[in-house]
């Protein structure tokens, strides 16, 4: 089992042409993949080619759906383009979405996800500025290592990209469900509260881990959604509780005003919810071990 993405997940690549959407699509179809080919509106009607594996190249989300079937997508194109990539794959109907692109404007961020919802949330949309989504031995959907973990018990959410990568490796004998980096932009498309309900609904994820940081109020929600609602073992790590007041930190999410997004304030807030948070990654990590005895 696993949330969102599994090895039945049909998936096409819009930017299929670019650099990273060239690169990237031959590391998801050696994780195993299944990549039917992408979108370029100038180039339709070519092929690329990685390896024995030769891809065709559409018009549109809407045609590649078409002729392929696919249920998934994933967006490597510039930020200028990113808003127009996403609308074209919401009308289309996609059913999970995935916005790898790193600085897409807010403002864009908040009209793709107004749109998704007002055509009644059809499209699930992980980031935009993330690393996407991974069930270890079944499908990659991003830009996360194939290699680092192999499938387990345990369900990941996190803001940050390379944080999620080291806690895959810190808790690699043990395994993943299904790992997810949510992005650490103001407005993002899946939050942390969705990914642990999945997690609690999913029979096959024992324990969950959930990576925060400084800025905003997403920590102190998901913790009044744990409290109410999650019975699995939860533990968490929250970047930044060095951060200096007022500045932003890498994310463009990560900026704390006063009292309000202090790594303090998310870990109170965190165990006051039942939830166990570590100094740093390794401890999170030998937390989740004590939860589940291994």
């Amino acid at each position: 089992m696993s949330i969102f993405l599994d090895s039945s997940s049909v998936v096409i690549v819009q930017g299929i042409t670019g650099s990273e959407g060239s690169k990237h699509t031959a590391r998801m179809l050696a994780a195993g993949t299944r990549v039917v080919g992408g979108v370029n509106a100038r180039k339709a009607g070519t092929t690329v080619v990685h390896g024995e594996t030769e891809l065709p190249v559409f018009g549109s989300v809407a045609e590649a759906i078409e002729t392929t079937g696919a249920n998934a997508s994933i967006i490597f194109v510039p930020p200028v383009f990113a808003k127009d990539a996403m609308i074209e794959a919401i009308d289309a109907g996609i059913e999970l979405l995935v916005v790898i692109t790193e600085g897409v404007p807010v403002h864009d961020s908040a009209e793709a996800w107004a749109y998704a919802k007002a055509k009644g949330n059809v499209t699930r949309i992980i980031g935009p500025n993330c690393p996407g989504i991974i069930t270890p031995g079944e499908s990659l959907l991003g830009i996360t290592p194939a290699t680092i973990s192999g499938p387990g018990p345990i369900g990941l959410v996190s803001k940050s990209g390379t944080l999620t990568y080291q806690m895959m490796f810190e808790l690699r004998d043990i395994g993943f469900s299904t790992a997810i980096g949510i992005g650490g932009d103001p407005i993002v498309g899946t939050t942390h509260i969705d990914a642990i309900a999945a997690f609690e609904a999913d029979p096959a994820t024992e324990a969950i881990v959930m990576i925060g940081e400084i800025g905003g109020d997403a920590e102190e929600r998901a913790a009044e959604y744990i409290a109410a609602n999650v019975t699995k073992p939860v533990v968490a790590y929250v970047a930044g509780f060095t951060a200096p007041e007022g500045k932003t930190m890498g994310h463009a999410g990560a900026i704390v005003s006063g009292a309000s997004g202090t790594a303090i304030a998310k870990k109170t807030a965190l165990e006051a919810a039942g939830v166990r948070v570590g100094k740093t990654p390794s401890e999170a990590a030998a937390l989740l071990r004590e939860a589940i005895g291994r």
